[in-house]
């Protein structure tokens, strides 16, 4: 049994690197010169032999609000799902479930899904993107593998059992 929960918290603990990494660095739309664009601010560097960087506010697109919502909501909902976990497990009476802690994996998941959703069909939206090309970067590839993880996540708390 100590085996299983210190696996459901490792894979929980990556989870939440994987959503804190996706939602706060700057990599979900890779540009074809090595710029990228990320969900907070547009950032493209103008002159390379200077460094000089441009970074405009993303905050006039309602998509990307939305996707920024969804990625905060996601934090969120995975990290009191973490805090609930620790507080069941060490409160919580022998032979119970972890319901609650499954209910908000499940509900990260959703969320992350979510953003990652309207990231993909709006992302052609972008001004930089419709002149420069590019790909999606590594963020947006962590968003989507953070969703079957916290989905499997979810659903293995519900059925996880406390005993002793």
């Amino acid at each position: 049994m100590s085996f299983l929960l210190f696996a459901v918290t490792a894979l929980h603990v990556l989870i939440l690197i994987l959503l804190f990494v996706a939602t706060l660095d700057k990599s979900w739309w890779v540009l074809p010169d090595h710029q990228s664009v990320n969900i907070w601010y547009d950032c493209l560097l103008r002159n390379s032999t200077a460094e000089t960087w441009v970074c405009h506010s993303v905050s006039d697109s309602e998509w990307l609000s939305a996707v920024q919502a969804f990625m905060v909501l996601s934090l969120l909902f995975s990290s009191f799902a973490f805090i609930i976990f620790m507080c069941q497990l060490y409160t919580m009476k022998r032979g119970s479930l972890f319901y609650a802690t499954g209910i908000f994996q499940l509900l990260t998941a959703l969320s992350v899904f979510t953003a990652a959703l309207i990231y993909t069909v709006h992302v052609d939206e972008f001004q930089v993107t419709r002149e420069k090309g590019g790909s999606f970067g590594y963020c947006f590839v962590l968003a989507w593998l953070s969703f079957p993880l916290a989905l499997v996540s979810g659903i293995v708390y519900i059925h996880l059992r406390k005993k002793e």
